[in-house]
Order: structure tokens, then C-alpha cells, then sequence
């Protein structure tokens, strides 16, 4: 018995539609499932590890529209591998909550310590800086270097409170070690003992 060409067309057709039908579907599924899960931690992400959140957003929203253009074997064959990118932000999220955890911890005695140091060497710098001689042991480019290195102390330290402020707590204590350590050079070349 032949099958007429016809019957052959339909059900080929029929199959094709199917398939489609079938990795649409898949897509889909896989699409939404990733969506949701970056969803979950959109916030943190955004706070945490933003540039690792750009980058998964981004594949995400291409794979979106390659989902809108019906290619969806580009989508089925980019899902894991965004998958694993969706968990590889997770961790870089969990991370980074440690890493800002641990900075809040520390910027409490930053906000303490720096402007203490800050009033003490301004005060000797003052002193000095009205008296007709210098200390025998301070030669005045030391004492120059000294005023210099106040100056860019105090800029550290305001950038240090403007990264606070800003909510980058991570920032402002990497800024505030730094204004620490220069505040213990400038001591040093005053003769000023000092942490």
C-alpha cells in the first residue's frame, strides 16, 4: 500500500511542528528557571558583585531574544553554561557579603583613630610651623614632606568617609588603611610616636 505524497508532507510536518513545539517549550522552561534563580538574589547581586551581575544579566537578556527570534537551539545550548555562571554569582555574592561584613566590623575604629591622628598631627604641624626653628632632629624638606603627607592624609580620609557614605564600606576601609599608614609616615618624619 503507498502512502500518498501528501499524507507523508502532513506528517512530516506534523513532526516538525512537534519538535518545535517540544524545544520551545524547553526553552522556555530552562529560560525561566534561570530567571527566577537570578531574581532571587537581583538585590545582593547588584550590592555584592555587580560586575559579575552585568555580565550573567546580559546573557540572560541575549538569550531572551534569541528566545523572542524562536532560535531556540541558541538558547538550549546557552542555558548551562549561563546556569553555571548563575551559581559562580552566587558565590561571588556570598563573598562579597563577607568581604562588606567584615569591612563594617572594622570601619567602627577607623572613625575613631584617623581623626585623632589627623588633630595630633596637625597640632605639631601648627606648633612647628609658628616656632622660628625647627627641632634639631626635623630638617625642613622632612618637615615639608611631613605637610605634604598631611594633606594627602586628610584627601584619603575624605575619600574614605565619601565611600561610606556612598555605601561602599569595602572601599572606605581599604581608603582608611591607607590614610592609617600615612599618618604612621608623617609621624615618623615629626618624631611623633604613634599607631
Amino acid at each position: 500500500m503507498r502512502i500518498p505524497r501528501v499524507m507523508l508532507a502532513i506528517a512530516a510536518a506534523t513532526l516538525l511542528a512537534t519538535g518545535c513545539a517540544q524545544q520551545k517549550n524547553q526553552a522556555t522552561a530552562a529560560l525561566t528557571a534561570i530567571e527566577t534563580s537570578l531574581s532571587a538574589i537581583k538585590d545582593d547581586a547588584t550590592k555584592y558583585a555587580p560586575d559579575a551581575y552585568k555580565g550573567v544579566d546580559s546573557t540572560l537578556t541575549m538569550l531572551k531574544d534569541a528566545l523572542a527570534k524562536q532560535d531556540y537551539k541558541t538558547v538550549l545550548a546557552g542555558t548551562p553554561e549561563l546556569t553555571k555562571s548563575v551559581d559562580t554569582l552566587k558565590e561571588a555574592v556570598a563573598s562579597g557579603k563577607q568581604r562588606f561584613e567584615a569591612a563594617t566590623a572594622e570601619w567602627g575604629s577607623f572613625t575613631t583613630d584617623l581623626p585623632q591622628m589627623v588633630g595630633a598631627i596637625q597640632s605639631r604641624v601648627d606648633v612647628l610651623s609658628s616656632s622660628k626653628k625647627l627641632p634639631k632632629n626635623l630638617t625642613k624638606e622632612a618637615f615639608d614632606g611631613a605637610k605634604a603627607g598631611l594633606v594627602e592624609m586628610k584627601t584619603t580620609w575624605d575619600e574614605a568617609n565619601m565611600a561610606f557614605t556612598n555605601g561602599d564600606t569595602p572601599t572606605a576601609v581599604d581608603k582608611a588603611k591607607a590614610a592609617k599608614a600615612k599618618g604612621a609616615e608623617v609621624l615618623a618624619a615629626l618624631g611623633m610616636t604613634g599607631s
